[in-house]
């Protein structure tokens, strides 16, 4: 009689499924005394963590990485100390275990509690950010879940010394080395394993480009939270306070924009077109925006003396995550809303309006997890929220949608208490 022996992957993951068992249970001091030694044990051993990253620094350079993913990937002892400071925030959030979502007592007596409770097995999938390590981890501890690290094969030696330090502090506090674990392997395999690891992990989340993604949404047979692709729009009604809606296109666009909560389209209404575009493009120039416009940006482009490069479809449906922005005029409110609701991917949309109606008629006929009323679409953001953090931001629609702070990272349970109640 042969017996099936686990692959690595699947192994750990059985451990993950062990360790949540018993971190559930855990009062919230326990979590957080390992959280607190999280952050001390990361101050304490940066100088390990720093010279791991500089062998992933040195093969990513050798490799021809972009300068924007190396400085991503780069851990210094400063960004070391940042991150250690992020989880002591994290231990002042309120925990969401155990929190009574709704209660009632039956017409029979039955009292009935709806109950927060953690979602179990969490894997992350996420690329180049070393940081998203401890950020996952940490949230993922203090909602009471076991955490899967797969990050990529780039940051590899960061990750795992990383990894070994978090394992090392929450022992310390009381809770089991396998609540946190790094995913083994570096290859595409170990990802499609864990995957597939239905039963044993209870939901994926990937963070990173729309590649990775679209694969893990596309091949996964865990249950998945997508995440994190934003073709953001920005749409300028005509009713508008025109010097109001620059800021707000120039902040959405340029104050960081390889992030997803970045505009990557402009819609402006025609009435105030001929008003507003020279004001815009003057101002996206400023920034060092380049933009990709119909035949109403270019024209007003050449008046201005600006260079506006004649936009096309792959533009619409662009996350550029760069100083690039898709731009047109529209006939009215009715118009960008259909230009939106083709192209969007479901994140932050924005409306710069003065007409109360105007901006009732847009929110009701969105579709994305978030809507800014004159503000830009960068505030689309757990920390902004006032979550304190997120684990990513949810364009999807069951269970989370928007910024995905701790209650996020729990499910329910019914808890019914009865007196020897029997049904009829």
């Amino acid at each position: 009689m042969s017996s099936v022996v686990d692959s690595p992957v699947i192994a750990t993951a059985r451990r993950a499924r062990e360790a949540a068992a018993e971190l559930a249970p855990l009062p919230r001091a326990v979590r957080d005394r390992a959280l607190l030694a999280i952050a001390d044990a990361l101050e304490a051993r940066a100088q390990e963590i720093v010279t791991a990253n500089g062998e992933d620094i040195e093969r990513a350079r050798a490799a021809g990485t972009a300068p924007g993913i190396i400085d991503r990937l780069t851990l210094t002892p400063q960004r070391v100390a940042a991150i250690a400071s992020d989880v002591r925030d994290v231990v002042a959030l309120p925990d969401p275990v155990g929190e009574v979502v709704r209660g009632s007592t039956l017409p029979n007596g039955l009292e009935l509690r709806q109950v927060r409770v953690p979602l179990g097995v969490v894997g992350i999938i996420y690329e180049a950010r070393p940081n998203v390590t401890v950020d996952a981890a940490a949230l993922c501890l203090k909602s009471g879940n076991a955490v899967l690290l797969r990050g990529s094969s780039s940051a590899y030696s960061s990750n795992t010394a990383i990894v070994g330090v978090l394992r090392d502090a929450v022992v310390s506090a009381g809770v089991p080395a396998d609540a946190v674990q790094l995913v083994p392997g570096e290859s595409r395999e170990s990802v499609r394993e864990l995957m597939t690891a239905r039963g044993l992990v209870d939901v994926l989340i990937p963070r990173g480009g729309a590649s990775l993604i679209r694969t893990v949404v596309s091949e996964s047979t865990v249950p998945v939270i997508e995440t994190g692709v934003g073709n953001c729009h920005v749409y300028v009604d005509e009713s508008a306070d025109l010097d109001m809606a620059v800021r707000i296109l120039v902040n959405s666009k340029a104050q960081r924009p390889s992030v997803c909560n970045s505009a990557e389209t402009v819609l402006v209404h025609a009435a105030v077109a001929e008003r507003f575009l020279p004001l815009a493009l003057g101002a996206l120039a400023e920034a060092g925006v380049t933009v990709h416009g119909d035949a109403a940006w270019c024209k007003a482009g050449e008046q201005a003396g600006v260079a506006v490069t004649e936009a096309t479809d792959e533009d619409w449906a662009a996350e550029y995550l760069s100083l690039d922005i898709a731009a047109a005029v529209v006939d009215d409110l009715d118009a960008a809303v259909a230009h939106i609701r083709r192209w969007t991917s479901g994140h932050t949309e924005a409306i710069v309006a003065r007409d109360t109606g105007a901006v009732r008629r847009f929110v009701a006929r969105m579709d994305s997890a978030t809507v800014m009323v004159n503000a830009s679409t960068r505030f689309t953001d757990g920390g902004q929220f006032g979550f304190g953090a997120e684990i990513g931001i949810s364009t999807q629609k069951l269970h989370a949608r928007g910024p995905m702070g701790l209650p996020e990272l729990t499910s329910t349970t019914y808890v019914v208490t009865g007196d020897g109640h029997t049904r009829e």
